[in-house]
């Protein structure tokens, strides 16, 4: 981080402050429309309310979401946008109407921020949080930085104790919780159940590894990455199928005798994924999507009225967090295992080049580190 000095006064388009002082200023990764970005200088972030801190970066991560936003598929992402919503790190700054948290605590950053007082938080429902929701990367500045400032960090923020695997915790902050409440709760997976999963991504993956707290007798992976379908296997996948080798839902039909699964986990987010969701579900099945779409699917209920099945939307609440923390903490889930790459904060761009080639380059999650 370093010091500049500006000049003007009027506000500047980079959004530096106009009047004649030093401003500290970051590197991050910002978003500059559909298929650009660019690792740059950002002012640092400061406190704006009495409950925001304001976190040093120790470790963030890319998301499937994060593409999806660089391929134009979320229009809340305006240019200028610092992208990211995954991360731990150092609490730097600190508003004084925060009481959890204190300077230099490590924290966990939730994908999801929460005032912790609307109608929506009072249901649960944080991720429609009248005053935060998905803001991080989306409507306010992500955590693809140096810096970020995190409002209402009391409900926002979780402590990390000393000598937790912070890598392993990045997993906590979306792709852990979005694969468990998404898909396996909204699908509502039972013992016995057979579980299709579109999408063996790194949250198709987080849904497999979540799925199995509820021991379904089958889970079948469904992606046309063989090496995805080799990992997932090695999760615990009973069945994989390469729908690009295959006919995916001749494969299913076969496997189920004709019945279909009891629960079809959609976590691409593109039509053709959701389109075999529909023609595999059972009888009083569920569909439950995750993934972020940002073209029109066809809803077959021509085929499906008479079904009994439920199509299940949302985001993330994260709701689930603290369960899956202390499951991680007590080794029970392992999370570490979808990391397949590292890279230093300011090799970003490079990352997404590898993580955007997940195929070529075997890549699952990936880690950046701001040292």
């Amino acid at each position: 981080m370093a010091t500049i000095t500006t000049p003007a006064k009027s506000e500047k388009p980079n959004g530096f402050p106009a009047e004649n002082q030093k401003q500290q200023i970051m590197k991050a990764l910002v978003y500059h429309g559909a298929g650009k970005k660019s690792w740059e200088e950002k002012p640092k972030p400061v406190i704006k309310e009495p409950t925001d801190v304001v976190v040093k970066i120790s470790k963030t991560t890319i998301c499937g979401t994060d593409l999806h936003i660089l391929k134009g598929d979320v229009p809340t992402v305006t240019d200028g946008r610092i992208i990211g919503h995954e991360g731990v790190g150092i609490i730097d700054e600190i508003g004084t109407a925060v009481t959890n948290f204190k300077k230099g605590d490590h924290v966990l950053i939730s994908c999801i921020t929460a005032c912790g007082k609307c109608e929506f938080c009072k249901k649960a429902m944080y991720s429609h949080c009248a005053n935060g929701g998905w803001i991080l990367g989306n409507t306010i500045d992500g955590t693809q930085a140096e810096f970020v400032r995190i409002p209402f960090a009391d409900n926002s923020l979780y402590p990390i104790p000393e000598g937790a695997d912070e890598e392993a915790l990045v997993m906590l902050s979306d792709i852990l919780p979005t694969g468990f409440e998404c898909g396996v709760l909204s699908g509502q997976v039972k013992p016995g159940d057979t579980v299709a999963i579109i999408g063996s991504g790194p949250i198709g993956l987080a849904a497999l590894l979540t799925a199995q707290f509820y021991t379904p007798a089958e889970i079948i992976m469904i992606d046309q990455d063989d090496n995805r379908l080799n990992v997932a296997k090695t999760f615990g996948a009973t069945h994989i199928i390469n729908s690009g080798n295959v006919n995916a839902v001749e494969k299913v039909m076969s496997l189920t005798n004709g019945k279909g699964v009891d629960v079809a986990i959609e976590a691409v987010g593109v039509p053709p994924t959701f389109e075999i969701c529909q023609a595999i579900i059972g009888a009083g099945g569920h569909i439950a999507n995750i993934g972020v779409h940002g073209k029109s699917v066809p809803l077959h209920l021509e085929t499906l009225w008479s079904r009994n099945i439920s199509i299940t939307t949302r985001l993330v609440d994260t709701v689930s967090t603290p369960m899956l923390f202390k499951t991680v903490q007590a080794g029970k889930l392992e999370p570490k295992k979808l990391i397949t790459h590292h890279f230093k904060l300011d090799e970003i761009v490079a990352a997404y080049d590898t993580f955007g080639n997940a195929a070529k380059e075997k890549a699952l999650k990936v880690i950046l580190t701001n040292e």
